[in-house]
């Protein structure tokens, strides 16, 4: 009997050892078959194109907070989605402030967060859409330029970008990820 156990179970864990080989993995209830390899996630900060990494970078950065048009809500203003990333609203009246005042002050007012009054002049947010009014005839190398250097339209011997553009600060993020917000501007 014991000759006997041992034969049966030199074969059984022969088999047992190249089973447990097998390097596919087992299928997870309700797994999707095209989730996007680990590559990619590195690759984009954990999302799943430099366009979609691109998105978030511009959400947490607060690009909307002043390139988006607002609609005045009774618990304040909220984002125009009609209107994401499209800047100041052309045709819309200034409103009416006494600069002289505010720039004896040092101060800095806002109407609706797309228009920005302070000792500088008057700001304007840009359309930063993959509009041909916005960022749609940049190239990556020109909106790379504008954050890095500050320079409008991302080209030499133009003005500079005007506050509150925080350009000074963002210019410390990586080329790639500035590359991903280029890639989700032109989707917009």
């Amino acid at each position: 009997m014991k000759k006997l156990f041992s034969k049966a179970l030199i074969p059984c864990s022969a088999f047992l050892f190249l089973a447990s080989c097998d390097s596919t993995s087992p299928k997870v209830a309700g797994m999707r078959e095209d989730t996007v390899d680990s590559v990619a996630l590195y690759r984009y900060g954990g999302f799943g194109s430099a366009a979609k990494w691109g998105e978030h970078m511009v959400t947490i950065a607060g690009c909307h907070d002043c390139h988006t048009p607002k609609l005045m809500t009774p618990q304040g203003p909220v984002f125009d989605s009609s209107r994401m990333l499209s800047g100041f609203p052309a045709g819309t009246p200034d409103f009416a402030v006494n600069r002289k005042e505010m720039e004896s002050k040092g101060l800095a007012v806002t109407g609706d967060l797309t228009t920005w009054v302070g000792p500088w002049g008057i700001s304007y947010a840009a359309n930063l859409t993959s509009d041909a009014t916005g960022t749609g005839n940049w190239t990556e190398a020109q909106f790379m330029k504008a954050l890095r250097e500050g320079k409008y339209k991302g080209m030499d011997n133009t003005r500079p970008l005007l506050p509150p553009m925080p350009w000074n600060v963002y210019q410390y993020m990586t080329d790639d990820e500035l590359k991903a917000i280029f890639a989700y501007l032109q989707t917009t």
